[in-house]
């Protein structure tokens, strides 16, 4: 029986090993060369907050308003999309770029959406605004196309963890299920299934 003893603790050690294994490959993500696009994509972001969103208004002065002429016309959809963006757009990318955290990608995909849709409200806001008021600037064109490449990449780097996750899943389930069936039969082979000992032993 210690035979089948010893296959039990060596078959909890394989276990515990892939389900570690799992749990690390869970936990990282590798966008390869995506991570430059993303990564140019923040720099982009973070250059079209210096640029007109509004009139006079430079994304910067949507963030923190100064004494602009122009600063009453700031709708409330350009101020969320610009703070969505610093904080997803810029502040979540880098930081899943830098730490590789899926759990920090997921937040960064999910908010940068969001910020793709609050774009699009603060883009037809200044063009649907009262005659002679200005019309979206460049800044806020850019930063919105610019969350749309973000929130794609994102998606792309995210689904391909997810697939990986799933294969590691399924072949973590297959190797258990091998390993469980092989210590059945070595269980079924046990000692009352050996030959007796010969007379003179």
């Amino acid at each position: 029986m210690s035979g089948s003893g010893d296959n039990h603790r060596d078959f909890e050690a394989y276990r515990a090993d892939i389900e570690a294994a799992e749990r690390r490959v869970a936990g990282e993500i590798d966008p390869g060369g995506r991570g430059l696009v993303v990564a140019i994509c923040v720099f982009v972001l973070l250059g079209s907050f210096l640029l007109p969103h509004t009139g006079s208004v430079r994304g910067w002065d949507v963030l923190f308003p100064g004494n602009s002429a122009d600063g009453a016309l700031v709708t409330l959809p350009s101020k969320l999309f610009m703070w969505l963006a610093l904080v997803f757009g810029v502040g979540f990318s880098l930081l899943a770029l830098v730490t590789r955290r899926w759990t920090v990608a997921w937040v960064a995909l999910s908010g940068s959406a969001v910020a793709t849709a609050a774009g699009l409200l603060a883009v037809w806001s200044r063009q649907t605004a009262v005659p002679g008021d200005p019309g979206p600037g460049i800044g806020l064109i850019l930063a919105w196309i610019t969350l749309f490449v973000l929130t794609f990449h994102w998606a792309r780097v995210v689904w391909t963890r997810t697939a990986l996750q799933l294969a590691a899943e399924a072949e973590r389930r297959r190797s258990t299920a091998e390993l469980h069936s092989k210590n059945l039969l070595d269980g079924l082979n046990g000692p009352e299934d050996q030959p007796p000992p010969a007379a003179g032993e």
